[in-house]
């Protein structure tokens, strides 16, 4: 099984063991994010621990995140790294990656339920918390099995703690297409972190967001 590695760390990022740990910590620091947006806001500078595996072995992954949620756009969970599409210049191979990220991100004022979705820019969704959630979710990312074949369609389930339920969020339609078409590829898969935003009453602090029971699963 491939190592995972870490990027974009804080330099006060705490000791993460190997084997990864069933808790776990990312410490994020101010003015990061993962987000592409026109005319020309293209940022991926927010810490992320992934391992690579092959796009057509991705079956399912899954975490509880939570966070002292606090300042906009505070966020955390599962992402998902795509290659750039294969006419992409190699020169701009980095810059047009592309990725899929959910879990817990706070605006106006609560935490929510958040999915963004970048091809050639991002797009967002939110949904509300469950009121007895206390700030902390479980969430999925798995393929699409239709009439026992696999599809091309990515899925973002909210994850019930106590009855394992899953609820539908979000459908990504584009995920493994290049995968039928040009053939197999790698992924990075994994949690993130991300703070946009400096804090009011201390524009240096960072945010300490706990990951748990970390779940990669593959065909």
């Amino acid at each position: 099984m491939a190592s995972f590695q870490l990027h974009n760390a804080s330099p006060n990022q705490p000791e993460i063991p190997t084997p990864l740990p069933k808790i776990f910590t990312l410490r994020t620091p101010p003015s990061c994010d993962a987000w592409r947006k026109p005319p020309s806001t293209n940022d991926f500078n927010a810490p992320f621990l992934v391992r690579t595996i092959a796009l057509s072995s991705l079956r399912a992954a899954r975490v509880t995140v939570t966070a002292q949620w606090k300042t906009k756009f505070d966020q955390g969970g599962l992402l998902l790294v795509l290659p750039p599409h294969k006419k992409t210049d190699d020169r701009n191979h980095r810059s047009q990656r592309r990725w899929v990220k959910t879990g817990i991100e706070f605006f106006e004022g609560k935490p929510n339920i958040s999915t963004v979705a970048s091809d050639r820019w991002s797009d967002w969704s939110l949904a509300p918390l469950p009121e007895d959630s206390a700030r902390k979710i479980t969430i999925e990312l798995s393929r699409e099995v239709a009439n026992h074949e696999k599809t091309s369609t990515l899925w973002v389930h909210f994850v019930d703690p106590v009855s394992g339920n899953k609820r539908p969020l979000r459908e990504v339609a584009w995920v493994f297409e290049e995968e039928n078409l040009n053939g197999d590829g790698e992924c990075e898969i994994g949690v993130y972190s991300a703070k946009p935003i400096r804090d009011e009453d201390d524009g240096e602090k960072e945010l300490d967001v706990s990951f748990e029971d970390l779940i990669i699963e593959e065909w």
